[in-house]
């Protein structure tokens, strides 16, 4: 099956990117082999990060391309695979994974989102550093330590009570 992408050259981009298996807890008990991950990614093949938060077992994350490159897929691939060859190997790896040299860690495939307008970049930004709050995890966004929120807090963008339980009408709704 081919799947068809929006590419937009030098656009914003939202994702949502999960593990195959969503018991596992990799990515925050592994936060460190992710973001050297996502490090070296960038130095070869920059892009600007809008906004980021990483949970258990997904993440999230808004993107700006340089001019004139469309190619996102690359770079979630050289990401993913990065943090999964770092990974101690304690999984079980189907015969069709194996086949295709996979370890089996990520979902294949992944969530993208073409950023329209500033309203659908605020409303998306929102929506990646709310979530640990819409997951359960914390009772507002500046508790979660594994997100961008703490940049835009420190930049004074957001204050430190953003975020809290009740502060959104729905996940994509208006702020109350």
């Amino acid at each position: 099956m081919q799947y068809r992408r929006a590419r937009l050259p030098g656009a914003a981009y939202f994702f949502t990117v999960n593990l195959a298996d969503r018991r596992q807890r990799l990515l925050v008990d592994y936060v460190d082999l992710l973001r050297e991950s996502v490090r070296t990614v960038k130095r070869t093949h920059p892009f600007e990060i809008v906004a980021w938060v990483v949970l258990p077992e997904h993440l999230h994350a808004v993107w700006a391309l340089p001019a004139g490159d469309v190619d996102y897929s690359t770079r979630w691939s050289l990401i993913k695979g990065g943090f999964s060859r770092a990974l101690p190997k304690v999984e079980s790896i189907t015969g069709v994974r194996a086949a295709r040299r996979e370890r089996g860690i990520w979902q294949q495939r992944f969530w993208e989102h073409t950023i329209r307008d500033d309203l659908d970049l605020e409303r998306h930004v929102d929506y990646v550093h709310f979530n640990p709050v819409k997951h359960g995890y914390v009772t507002r966004a500046s508790d979660w330590p594994y997100s961008s929120f703490h940049r835009y807090l420190r930049a004074g963008v957001l204050p430190v009570d953003w975020g809290c339980v009740g502060d959104f009408a729905g996940e994509f709704g208006e702020r109350r």
